[in-house]
């Protein structure tokens, strides 16, 4: 049992609820969840009624700075991921974060797990790269104890977007549209995999480490299509279309939404080829990597969790 109060920031997001998941199964009894978004802090409170959630615009000063007195650690999971205001990534990834270190450096919280992206390394530019690069660069100056991992795209239980909505989107429609031949190597990276990684590093406490994480497994676009029609017992056609009426039609749905949970940007990154390179699980935390048929089979059929999904931000 892990002794001591730790602190989620964004704790009721897509890693947050299944970080506070993983644990309570594991023994961690004082958790102290901060986040601004009201029914997603709601459904983490309904789903763990003995956890203290505080619901908190970090970016702004307040009573939620007092929660960091006695406490053992931090995990910092705030972000701002999409939207169009420039001004949001830099209040909620900036703004947000220095705060947050504040609050650890006045109260002397002993050890701090920054939840960075894979995004920082990109040749991308653009406000989530370029506020994430100066989170993380902001975290490193201001000597706090702790560590850092660097996600890439990850699902399971929670997902708003990604696979959640690529799952939801197969259930509702005659026909699944893919992007020419469907075969763009993805390396997904279970999200309950990366919780345990945290749930190391607040145990072993690697001062200054950095850690890439990348899912272990290559499998194609359309092979993960495939695994997901399979686990939630659909029969949905897939139909392969041309790369440019796949873009069309992307813009075009875009028309119509101001979130739309695919874009021609992230179309362009899906075909652009990328491999990515991370630490090996196995030998660095100590755990077997979920294969990704197991995964998204646990994450779309779990009797609990799989029916819920967080409200985009």
């Amino acid at each position: 049992m892990m002794q001591g109060k730790v602190i989620l920031t964004g704790a009721a997001g897509l890693v947050g609820q299944n970080l506070t998941i993983l644990l309570r199964e594991l023994g961690y009894r004082e958790l102290v969840a901060i986040d601004k978004q009201k029914n997603n802090l709601a459904l983490l409170a309904r789903l763990h009624p003995d956890v203290r959630t505080v619901l908190a615009d970090l970016a702004e000063a307040g009573d939620w700075q007092q929660e960091f007195a006695g406490a053992s650690a931090v995990v910092m999971l705030h972000a701002q991921i999409g939207g169009l205001e420039p001004q949001a990534f830099v209040r909620n990834n900036v703004t947000a974060t220095q705060r947050v270190l504040d609050a650890v450096q006045r109260y002397g919280v002993p050890w701090v797990v920054h939840v960075s992206s894979s995004v920082v390394n990109s040749l991308a530019d653009d406000d989530y790269t370029r506020t994430k690069r100066q989170q993380e660069a902001d975290f490193v100056a201001s000597g706090v104890a702790g560590c850092i991992l660097r996600p890439t795209l990850m699902y399971g239980w929670f997902d708003p977007k990604h696979f959640g909505w690529l799952a939801r989107f197969m259930e509702r429609v005659p026909v699944f549209p893919i992007p020419g031949h469907g075969r763009y190597m993805r390396q997904p990276l279970y999200n309950r995999d990366f919780c345990r990684a945290i749930e190391w590093c607040l145990r072993e406490r690697p001062r200054g480490a950095v850690y890439d994480l990348v899912g272990q497994d290559r499998i194609d676009y359309v092979d993960i299509i495939r695994t997901i029609r399979h686990v939630k017992g659909l029969r949905t056609p897939i139909v392969h279309l041309p790369r440019p009426v796949f873009a069309a039609l992307l813009r075009a749905y875009g028309l119509f939404t101001r979130q739309p949970p695919f874009t021609a940007a992230q179309l362009k990154a899906l075909t652009a080829g990328d491999d990515f390179r991370g630490v090996d699980m196995r030998s660095t935390f100590g755990f077997e990597p979920t294969p990704v048929a197991a995964g998204l089979r646990e994450t779309f059929t779990d009797p609990v969790y799989a029916q819920y999904a967080v409200e985009r931000t």
